[in-house]
């Protein structure tokens, strides 16, 4: 019997014991090691920070469906993970050892990195169910007491589409309450243009961004470098391309908006051959660490080099199709380190967002995510915001029924009209 742990039980890490439990079968432990037993969907935060979903509508108690699919959950969550001898240390002082892990933490959130930024400081956040309620807080006072708002992504920062969406979803918002006219809007990101999201763009959508943000009488500041927050006041520090300075701003706000920098949870970080410098495990092809040979990652925590070089720090997003290539490939992977086999399977890296806007929205499909592309296609219209529903209800049930079948295929990628993507590319045997 062949012990496999799970650690971390977001998006990647449910999704990967449910395709674990189906490919293994019941003879082998499956493990998923947690802070706290509830899946919280993040996709949803956006909404949640204006009111359109409270924290009941986007959670699932994993418990039950993990009992019901023979899956142990520790909620106890990891304090150290010590790869060198097989073991996840957890909090409470025990441990679970095992033969197999994979690695699927997510991030940790680096709002240090920045004086003043974040939840604890002068910015909210949608990272967290507990910050996009957080965020409500401060959206109703914005409501009463309007004035200026920031909103975007600081340095380091690889989650840019959310940041996108919130100033969409927020502008929305506020035009319902009757006061946008008295809230004006800028977008502070680290990127070189608009819809550069990570990834250089996709498709046209540094021109499809831009007009959505001129429309909404959004103004903006790439090759932004924020330098310190303070109560009401953002200070940034605007970059050429080439990084020579460009200009300083000094921003009022009444409320903001900024997604952090990540970097490798606690548990994991500084752990020598499994992580770099920042945190994240390093994989290969295979989703496969070079150091310790029977430890997997999949989703945020995975170390990708950024696409190309930008003025300012800028990471390469995770996207959920992305990552469900990824626990496909490392469950086929696994299988077959279980049979005495290699793993052959390597995850195709595509890219698929629905980024909702309220009354509208931008979809993108990049094959692969990272350039050159087979595909590199974006679109816009008001079937992204009934697509971007559609997903969140049918995910939901998937996690909360115990069911692994990628969500995209059914839904996503019907709604865009393209070919299914293929999940896995199978080395051929020589």
């Amino acid at each position: 019997m062949a012990r496999v742990a799970v650690l971390g039980a977001g998006l990647g890490g449910v999704i990967m014991a449910y395709e674990l439990r189906d490919i293994l079968g019941p003879q082998h432990e499956i493990a998923v090691v947690n802070k706290g037993s509830k899946y919280s969907f993040v996709p949803s935060n956006p909404w949640v920070a204006v009111g359109w979903r409270d924290r009941e509508a986007i959670e699932a108690d994993l418990a039950p469906v993990f009992a019901k699919r023979d899956i142990r959950l520790h909620p106890q969550g990891a304090a150290r993970l010590h790869p060198a001898e097989n073991r996840i240390e957890l909090t409470d002082g025990s441990s679970v050892d095992y033969d197999y892990l994979v690695v699927a933490t997510g991030p940790d959130l680096a709002f240090d990195e920045i004086e003043g930024l974040g939840p604890d400081g002068h910015t909210q956040s949608i990272c967290q169910v507990d910050h996009a309620l957080m965020a409500k807080q401060a959206f109703d006072r914005l409501v009463k007491a309007p004035g200026p708002v920031i909103i975007g992504a600081a340095q380091g920062a690889s989650c840019y589409g959310p940041a996108y969406e919130f100033a969409f979803v927020l502008d929305k918002a506020l035009r319902d309450a009757k006061v946008r006219d008295r809230v004006p809007m800028t977008f502070v990101t680290a990127e070189p243009y608009v819809g550069h999201l990570g990834l250089d763009g996709v498709g046209d959508t540094k021109t499809l961004l831009e007009s959505e943000m001129r429309q909404h009488h959004v103004k903006w500041i790439c090759n932004a470098k924020i330098d310190r927050v303070e109560a009401g006041r953002m200070l940034i520090s605007e970059l050429t391309d080439d990084g020579a300075p460009k200009a300083s701003h000094e921003l009022p706000f009444a409320y903001s908006m900024i997604l952090p920098a990540f970097r490798g949870v606690p548990a994991v970080r500084g752990i020598d051959g499994l992580t770099n410098p920042r945190g994240f495990i390093l994989a290969d092809k295979h989703q496969r660490n070079p150091t310790f040979r029977n430890v997997f990652s999949v989703g945020v925590c995975v170390a990708i080099p950024p696409v190309g070089k930008t003025a300012v720090p800028v990471g390469v997003p995770k996207t959920g199709f992305m990552i469900e290539s990824m626990v496909t490939a490392t469950a086929h992977n696994i299988a077959r380190l279980v049979e005495g086999r290699e793993p052959d399977a390597e995850a195709t890296w595509n890219a698929v967002c629905l980024a909702d806007f309220g009354d509208g929205g931008v979809a993108f499909v990049a094959q692969p995510q990272i350039p050159p592309r087979n595909v590199n296609w974006s679109s816009s219209g008001r079937w992204v915001h009934a697509a971007k529903i559609g997903f969140e209800r049918y995910f939901l049930r998937k996690i909360r029924i115990g069911k692994s079948e990628p969500f995209y295929e059914r839904l996503a990628l019907q709604a865009l009209g393209i070919d299914k993507l293929k999940a896995v590319k199978i080395e051929e045997e020589v």
